[in-house]
């Protein structure tokens, strides 16, 4: 996903964030770049490293809009969960797709659902790449 870098942020637990818009909302995330990266267009790669509790951090989304939005301490991300394979699952991210491991296995019925995903900010990362 093309994301705008705003500036990156140390934290003193030596983590990096990243504070950026994205064509689908704001986000503050984990940084995998270089810590002192200049603002500007980057492609990222997702992850999130915390596992999918359905009805604990990840429930069914309120309308079927893709959206990142900054929460106290986290980030929501909604997407559709598009196809699941044992213990993980994929979320569709407008076209981006993140790979998520999964606590319990789903409910029936619940691939192709729209799905809001809370994590910890510190737990969605980004990557920078080029193409």
């Amino acid at each position: 996903m093309l994301i705008d870098l705003e500036k990156t942020e140390h934290l003193s637990s030596g983590l990096c964030l990243a504070h950026a818009r994205t064509p689908i909302g704001p986000v503050v995330a984990r940084w995998c770049g270089d810590p002192d990266a200049l603002p500007g267009p980057y492609d990222a790669e997702w992850t999130v490293d915390e596992d999918v509790i359905w009805l604990g951090n990840t429930h069914p989304a309120p309308d079927r809009t893709y959206l990142l939005s900054p929460q106290p301490g986290g980030v929501l991300l909604r997407g559709r969960l598009d196809e699941i394979a044992r213990a993980a699952a994929v979320l569709d991210l407008a076209g981006t797709r993140i790979l998520l491991d999964l606590a319990d296995p789903l409910p029936e019925g619940i691939l192709g659902t729209w799905v809001d995903v809370l994590a910890e900010r510190e737990k969605v990362a980004l990557y920078p790449y080029e193409l």
